[in-house]
């Protein structure tokens, strides 16, 4: 008997881990490992590029040339951005990154230092 749960698309039992995913052969749909518990809560999780899990005061690392607006200036992917918050909005992470000051990122742009 499989332990991962079945797939909640198809229903099939055949579902296997990937990863951070959990895929379903039959069907091909994916989707979080996590995902129940996710949905059990009110509190919004936020991930990275990668899938990993984000919490207040990580540190990410910028993983593409970011421009800023209003200015010349170029955040350089490999930057590295220390002690994080994370906040709702458009915009999921506020923090300080030096030689620029105080901003905002997506999560979609950084990764986890791990």
């Amino acid at each position: 008997m499989n332990p991962l749960p079945p797939c909640p698309k198809c229903q099939s039992e055949y579902t296997y881990d990937d990863g951070v995913l959990l895929v379903c052969p039959e069907c091909a749909h994916e989707w979080p490992k996590h995902e129940e518990s996710a949905g059990t809560s009110d509190t919004k999780i936020y991930r990275d590029s990668a899938g990993n899990v984000l919490e207040d005061g990580d540190t990410v690392t910028v993983i593409k040339d970011l421009k800023l607006k209003g200015s010349s200036g170029v955040i350089k992917m490999g930057t590295k951005v220390k002690n994080i918050r994370l906040v709702d909005g458009d915009h999921d992470i506020d923090c300080k990154i030096d030689g620029f000051g105080p901003m905002s990122l997506k999560t979609e742009f950084v990764k986890k230092v791990l």
